[in-house]
């Protein structure tokens, strides 16, 4: 049995957090014992981590530099030495930042980093150690092609140290909802039973660009009647969007649903799926679409179109381009025959490529090859 431990920020709801726990409840526990450390003490996802079976332990850290990180990180070398953690895979910039370089004082057999994004604002020093955390982890995983060319490129990371493995699909992500409960979510989101919904799952920040979503939809919502746009997500633009989608005169038919965290696949309640992002490496949400049997309608950004193949599994366009986002909305609406044909190729590329049976097997593999004696004992 192996020995492994995850750091992570914390327990909020994101595309890191939502794979890291999707990895931590079907890794085999005759195989794997999990240990997650947490720099934040709670959050929505928390209980479920517990529920999975790993070993929760906080490491309280209040800044990643200064007196109380250096007691902190001594206290986490201590830990992963006593307990004897064979692979520390550190998920996010802040696990990187701090948890790596301890990982590798308290001389943990490997050491992962991470790089699951496309690009953040960081300050410079951030940047700077993020960049010496992947110098010293024996190894870098990304989630897509794109992300580990970016990460060879921009931060000279050497492409043998690099390792890609997507994130994954539930097998409840593809389950159709029953026709009730789908009408009786729709009525909750104040959507009528007849509409054409386009869908959003995202974070309500700026570089998910809703603005350029909102802007599209009311280019075509005169000559759509059926169609609502609703978003699902929270953050710190929702007062500014609802005020946009005031002044575009959209009132009533733009429903802003808040986050929503019903256990099933959000998608299977649209008609088309869409992501606006400027900024992407391989998101979530695209592929949730995707396994929905929904037409995607996504921006040309990151890591998208390692998933999203324009014009045979969904439609790309460039970002921040209401006039081409329009246009492609109009065009999937116009020819629904299409739109079920892409929705139903995005999803068999999909359960082929992102299936979690496929990458938890290919994950579980690579960690035992890690570790040379995996299975002798623990």
């Amino acid at each position: 049995m192996i020995r492994l431990a995850f750091g992570i920020q914390g327990f909020e709801i994101g595309g890191t957090e939502l794979n890291a726990l999707r990895w931590v409840e079907r890794l085999r526990r005759e195989r794997f014992s999990v240990t997650v450390l947490h720099l934040r003490a709670d959050g929505p996802l928390r209980t479920r981590f517990a529920q999975a079976g790993a070993r929760l332990v906080h490491v309280p850290l209040r800044s990643l530099c200064g007196v109380g990180a250096i007691r902190q990180g001594i206290r986490l070398a201590r830990f992963l030495a006593r307990e004897r953690i064979q692979v520390f895979h550190a998920q996010d910039i802040s696990a990187n930042i701090f948890g790596v370089p301890w990982a590798r004082v308290a001389g943990v057999p490997t050491v992962v980093a991470s790089r699951r994004w496309w690009h953040v604002r960081q300050r410079r020093a951030e940047q700077i150690a993020n960049r010496w955390a992947y110098r010293v982890a024996h190894r870098v995983l990304v989630n897509s092609p794109s992300v580990a060319a970016l990460l060879a490129h921009e931060d000279g990371v050497p492409p043998a140290k690099i390792v890609c493995v997507p994130n994954c699909l539930t097998e409840e992500a593809f389950r159709a909802l029953p026709a009730g409960e789908r009408a009786a979510w729709r009525a909750r989101l104040h959507v009528p039973a007849d509409a054409l919904v386009i869908g959003i799952v995202a974070r309500l920040d700026r570089d998910k660009d809703h603005a350029t979503l909102l802007d599209a939809f009311a280019r075509i919502a005169a000559n759509v009647p059926r169609a609502y746009l609703v978003c699902v997500g929270d953050g710190p633009q929702r007062t500014e969007l609802a005020g946009l989608a005031k002044g575009l005169h959209l009132n009533g038919r733009v429903q802003f649903a808040g986050t929503l965290t019903p256990g099933f696949n959000l998608n299977h309640l649209f008609d088309v799926s869409v992501l606006c992002s400027i900024t992407e490496a391989f998101p979530n949400s695209v592929l949730e679409g995707m396994a929905a049997a929904r037409p995607v309608i996504a921006t040309r950004v990151g890591g998208v179109p390692d998933a999203l193949r324009d014009g045979e599994t969904g439609v790309l366009v460039p970002a921040g381009d209401p006039g081409a986002l329009a246009a492609a909305l109009r065009a999937v609406i116009a020819m629904p025959a299409r739109a079920q044909a892409l929705g139903a190729a995005a999803q068999a590329y999909a359960r082929a490529e992102y299936h979690e049976s496929r990458i938890i097997e290919r994950l579980s593999a690579w960690y035992e090859s890690l570790v040379p004696a995996a299975g002798v004992g623990a």
